[in-house]
């Protein structure tokens, strides 16, 4: 199982597609169009009272607004956890003190790169957002259990999110 040949068609500012044959497991040849991206990370932020800080963030793929933990793309020779306190910063104004790895997971696994590393962000220390222009994010502190039901409800609908969440949930239990 290997990739045979690539070709790139488009080039863009946070992705490229590809046009790519592989070998497969059967030694039968199958051509794929593939997004690459650079990858991403996001953290679980959890403020000294144990709620957690999630934002509401307009989405324009989804077109509308979308719960979500901080989160960012990748840039070139970063590393995840360097990524998610730029992250934290810009977008709700907290600096980590400690990180904490959730694993990671991949986005869309049947036609996209991207590998998104999952973070718990804590002792946060605040400071100032440093928002996009093309950002708009409202911090929204919550409970864990008011968390878990909006994923049961489908108002959190986000995937990183919602798997951040459950592996939070999970160790907490493991370490009950």
């Amino acid at each position: 199982m290997s990739k045979i040949a690539e070709e790139i068609i488009y080039r863009g500012r946070i992705l490229d597609l590809a046009r790519e044959v592989h070998l497969m497991p059967d030694s039968s040849e199958s051509r794929f169009e593939i997004i690459k991206h650079p990858g991403g990370a996001a953290a679980l932020p959890i403020l000294d009272d144990g709620r957690l800080l999630l934002i509401r963030q307009f989405r324009p793929a989804a077109e509308d607004y979308i719960y979500e933990i901080p989160a960012g793309r990748l840039e070139i020779g970063e590393n995840p956890s360097g990524c998610v306190e730029r992250e934290l910063e810009e977008e709700i104004g907290y600096r980590p003190q400690q990180l904490e790895s959730l694993g990671f997971v991949y986005s869309s696994v049947g036609f996209c790169t991207e590998k998104i590393f999952l973070f718990m962000a804590t002792q946060l220390q605040q400071t100032q957002t440093a928002l996009e222009p093309d950002e708009f994010i409202e911090p929204w502190a919550i409970h864990l259990d008011k968390a878990l039901e909006m994923i049961s409800d489908g108002t959190i609908t986000d995937a990183k999110t919602q798997i951040a969440l459950l592996r939070y949930a999970l160790k907490i239990r493991e370490n009950a």
